[in-house]
C-alpha cells in the first residue's frame, strides 16, 4: 500500500521570517490522520529568512536530523557544540535525558532552505546522554544512487541515531530509476525534497511525501531532476 501525502495539503505558517510546511502534527497545527508515521514524528520543510532564526530551546527523547537544502544553518547548543550545517551533511542530535539548541540563518543576504526531520527512539534507547554528530557526505555519492546518512548502527559512515530507521538519499537524474525494497514487516516514508518523480507509476512533486506499507519492491522514477529522501522504518 502507498498512501500520498500531497504537498498542497499539509499545514503551512508564514511567519515572516519563517516560511514553514508541516507534513505531520506540528505546535499549532494538528490534523489527526497526519500525526506521525511509524518512528518518524515530525518533517517540516522550512524557509528561515536571513539573520534569523529558533531561539535556545529543549527537546528531550528525540532524535533530530536537519537535512539543508540549500544555504546554510548554525546550530548551537547547552553541549558546547557550535556548526554550520551546509548541502551535503548528514547532521543529528540526539537530544536523550535533555538539550537545549539554537539554529540560526548565519547568512545576512540569503535563505536557508531546510527539512527539519524528529524521529522517536526505540524505547529501551530513552535518556541516554544527549550528543551531537556531524558528517559530510559527496554530492557524486548520492547521484542515481542511494546514500546512506543515518542508521542505528553508523553503517557505511552514516550518523548514528538511536532509532530502528534508516535514513538514505539521493539526487536523481531526469529519467533514471532506483529500486526500493524493504525488509519483511519493514514500513517506508519517501520524501521529495526537489523536482518530481514516479513511485510505482504514482506522480510525486516537490514537498509531497508517501508513507509504504506491505510493500517489497518499488521503483522510483525521475521525470525531472530530484532530490529524495527515503526512511526505512520497523
Amino acid at each position: 500500500m502507498i498512501s500520498i501525502r500531497k504537498a498542497t495539503e499539509r499545514g503551512h505558517f508564514d511567519h515572516g521570517w519563517l516560511d514553514t510546511f508541516h507534513t505531520f502534527s506540528f505546535a499549532g497545527y494538528h490534523d489527526p490522520r497526519h500525526v506521525y508515521f511509524r518512528a518518524l514524528r515530525v518533517i517540516n520543510e522550512d524557509r528561515v529568512a536571513p539573520g534569523r532564526g529558533f531561539g535556545m530551546h529543549p527537546h528531550d527523547n528525540m532524535e533530530i536530523i536537519t537535512y539543508i537544502l540549500s544555504g546554510e544553518l548554525e546550530h548551537r547548543d547547552s553541549l558546547g557544540t557550535g556548526a554550520i550545517i551546509r548541502p551535503g551533511d548528514g547532521q543529528r542530535m540526539s537530544a536523550g535525558t535533555g538539550i537545549v539548541h539554537s539554529e540560526f540563518n548565519p547568512s545576512p543576504t540569503n535563505p536557508v532552505h531546510l527539512l527539519q526531520i524528529w524521529i522517536f527512539p526505540d524505547k529501551d534507547k530513552h535518556d541516554v546522554e544527549p550528543s551531537y554528530e556531524q558528517k559530510t557526505f559527496a554530492e557524486e555519492e548520492k547521484i542515481n544512487r542511494w546514500r546512506l546518512i543515518a542508521s542505528p548502527t553508523g553503517e557505511d559512515g552514516s550518523v548514528t541515531i538511536h532509532a530502528d530507521a534508516k535514513l538514505s538519499v539521493t539526487k536523481l537524474k531526469a529519467g533514471e530509476s532506483l529500486p526500493i525494497t524493504l525488509g519483511e514487516g519493514r514500513h517506508g516514508w519517501l520524501q521529495m525534497a526537489a523536482g518530481s518523480a514516479t513511485l510505482n507509476g504514482l506522480a510525486l512533486q516537490q514537498g509531497d511525501g508517501a508513507g509504504i506499507s506491505e510493500e517489497k519492491a518499488l521503483t522510483l522514477t525521475a521525470t525531472e531532476d530530484a532530490e529524495v529522501l527515503l526512511f526505512d522504518l520497523a
